[in-house]
């Protein structure tokens, strides 16, 4: 006994069903063309039935009606002449007749229940039919001359059209041609899906597809032009974005200077001297942080650079800081294609993040391990760095906030202050630099960050 095959087998049997649409016209296309052609083998059986009883009734009855007049009228003579001039000429046969001939019946199938009775109509009910006698197969047809019964016996090539053997090699070799015409016209019907996913894919990933063509049906005109259009769209939006933040950060710094000037001109208490210098600082670096998202990430400036020496080089410059204590664990001589000054910035904002949001529980600083490695992933070799603090983590139905503009997770990280576009702006830079990031919490406590970047060469 077989065990059921549950749900899940079930669902995953069919997968490759539901992960396209080339799948699916395809097999749709496959089985309409089988029904197509299951009909028009049954249509052709049906009309060619009743012709091919006429056709076969009329040869067997027109042989037997000739030959026996020729045997009946030629010479006694000549009639060992006339049959080996039928059986070489006309594949025609007649034997004597027997009672111990060793006979079998035709075929029992409706075409040939069908032949034999149109051939008695014709020739007589006493007509015996016998597709072999003594052994020897053919079609046979008794009949009688004065008082002696003979066998006519025809050819059987003479009377089967296609045989079952040529009929299956017809329909694989058309099944196989409707097959090959089914994938070609499943790929050219899913072929503008295709480079409108492909497109969608690359707008995802932050970059500009290149513009789909506007040829081919009515729909797919429109449907390529809407979404080229949305490109530019977007695109612009994007340029009107950067310059409306670059604009606003860089005008609100002139205030901000001439308030720090004015702080340091007059005579006030040192407690709101330093309030207000902080308040000025916290500003200073938001506008930072504006200016750092509207920055875009050229592509044309990607290097090859050593990732180690610039782990390391942040690594040193971090452990500078008072309040965070870091550990590297670097493997050496591991080199990317990126641009290495937003490749630090994106470090330092990571670092930056963990140290006001992933303190340690109990303690007034942050502990960070930065670990790079090469694996292998789904998309090939890559540099994989893992950055994760020992702090209390995040909540797992709110991780996906994390990485939306202008988000901060005060409830969970911690009351650090800013615009909350430090891990936006991570994932921006690493989106232009074809890398992956992941957001997940570590066991033990703590945020795990992983990046994950091409190699270089």
């Amino acid at each position: 006994m077989f065990a059921p095959l549950s749900a899940a087998r079930r669902a995953a049997r069919f997968a490759w069903y539901r992960s396209g649409l080339f799948w699916r016209t395809f097999l749709l296309m496959s089985l309409l063309t089988a029904a197509s052609m299951g009909s028009w083998v049954g249509m052709i059986s049906v009309f060619q039935h009743g012709q091919k009883v006429q056709q076969t009734s009329e040869l067997v009855g027109s042989a037997v009606t000739i030959t026996r007049a020729a045997l009946t009228h030629s010479a006694p003579d000549l009639r060992r002449e006339l049959l080996l001039e039928l059986v070489s000429n006309e594949g025609i046969r007649i034997l004597t007749l027997n009672d111990y001939d060793i006979v079998e019946p035709p075929p029992n199938t409706p075409l040939m229940a069908d032949i034999a009775a149109a051939v008695r109509e014709r020739l007589g009910k006493q007509t015996r039919l016998s597709s072999s006698v003594n052994g020897v197969p053919g079609f046979y047809i008794s009949f009688n001359i004065d008082e002696d019964e003979y066998w006519l016996m025809l050819e059987r090539e003479r009377l089967t059209g296609l045989s079952g053997v040529q009929w299956l090699g017809w329909a694989i070799l058309v099944g196989l041609l409707s097959l090959v015409g089914a994938a070609l016209v499943s790929n050219l019907v899913n072929l503008p899906l295709a480079r409108l996913t492909q497109a969608a894919r690359a707008i995802a990933k932050g970059e500009r597809p290149t513009p789909l063509p506007e040829k081919g049906s009515q729909e797919i005109i429109e449907a390529n032009r809407s979404f080229n259009q949305m490109v530019d769209d977007l695109a612009q939006v994007e340029n009107d974005r950067a310059v409306i933040l670059a604009g606003i950060s860089h005008d609100l710094r002139t205030p901000l200077a001439r308030m720090q000037l004015e702080i340091e001109m007059v005579d006030l208490p040192q407690d709101a001297r330093e309030g207000m210098q902080s308040d000025i600082n916290q500003m200073d670096a938001i506008i930072g942080q504006f200016l750092d998202f509207a920055k875009p990430t050229d592509a044309a400036t990607f290097v090859a650079v050593n990732l180690s020496e610039l782990l390391s080089d942040v690594g040193r410059e971090a452990a500078r800081i008072r309040d965070l204590k870091i550990t590297l664990d670097l493997m050496p001589d591991v080199h990317v294609m990126g641009n290495a000054t937003d490749l630090r910035r994106v470090i330092n904002n990571i670092i930056e993040n963990a140290r006001k949001y992933g303190k340690s529980p109990g303690q007034d600083y942050t502990e960070i391990a930065v670990v790079l490695r090469v694996k292998a992933t789904g998309h090939g070799r890559r540099a994989v760095i893992d950055i994760c603090d020992h702090g209390v983590g995040v909540p797992q139905d709110q991780i996906a906030q994390l990485l939306k503009p202008f988000t901060r997770l005060d409830s969970a990280r911690g009351q650090a202050n800013g615009a909350g576009l430090g891990l936006a702006i991570v994932e921006r830079v690493l989106s232009r630099h074809n890398a992956e990031l992941t957001v997940s919490n570590r066991e033990g406590g703590g945020l795990l960050l992983q990046v994950a970047l091409p190699l270089a060469g």
